[in-house]
């Protein structure tokens, strides 16, 4: 489902930010990638998502290399992943119903489609009664949760959630790990970047620790790690 083979990854400044690292992640595992700030953690995901190249190595995204692929080929590639931020990344101008069709419309899906998988996936994350309302109307953990229906709405083989429960009260983000879990649970491979230690703790996940850009823990139904700041 995923795979990285001895991809490095040094940015124009000299920094390097990934060293050698391979990793295969299987379709429906569940999987937090945990570590310190600027271990390396985002420039993974950026390398998932096309918004940045590997310097060495290959990368494998549902059987397919995407290492090397023309521009025109990305927003396909993107397709394939659902991406939930810590910041929610909705269009306040639209409302609940309008922002999780947004991602429908601007691939082609036909209205009546939308107009059936819309509904579906609010009502999977307990959004159906705040379907008309704008974002600034919501709480935090509904923000999240409208955010998380926007990435799964087109079925996505992948979900990466980076940080998502960051900026949410413990209680909040408890709920939103069950809307993941639940998603998870339907088939989607998840991939969690989390500094959240008692999440990671209690659920019992496989766990890819990484440090200065180096794999140096992968474990199943791992924890967080005594050495990790929490931050």
């Amino acid at each position: 489902m995923i795979k990285f083979e001895n991809v490095s990854k040094e940015y124009n400044n000299n920094v390097r930010a990934l060293t050698n690292v391979s990793l295969d992640i299987r379709k429906g595992e569940f999987v937090f990638l945990v570590g310190s700030s600027g271990a390396g953690k985002s420039t993974i995901i950026k390398l998932l998502l096309k918004e940045e190249e590997p310097t060495e190595g290959k990368i494998i995204l549902n059987d397919m290399d995407i290492t090397k692929v023309r521009n025109r080929r990305i927003p396909y590639i993107r397709r394939n992943i659902g991406v939930v931020f810590q910041d929610f990344r909705l269009l306040p101008n639209k409302t609940v119903y309008e922002n999780v069709a947004f991602a429908m419309e601007i691939i082609g899906v036909h209205p009546k489609e939308i107009r059936r998988n819309v509904p579906m996936v609010l009502s999977m994350v307990d959004l159906s009664r705040k379907a008309s309302s704008f974002p600034d109307q919501l709480s935090g953990g509904e923000r999240q949760r409208v955010s998380i229906a926007r990435a799964i709405v087109n079925s996505p083989p992948v979900l990466i959630a980076d940080e998502p429960t960051g900026n949410l009260d413990p209680e909040t983000a408890w709920e939103i790990m069950r809307a993941l879990s639940e998603i998870n649970g339907r088939g989607t491979t998840v991939l969690m970047a989390t500094h959240a230690k008692d999440i990671v703790n209690h659920m019992k996940k496989r766990v890819i620790e990484i440090n200065e850009g180096k794999i140096v823990r992968d474990e199943q139904k791992g924890g967080y790690g005594d050495g990790i700041s929490s931050i």
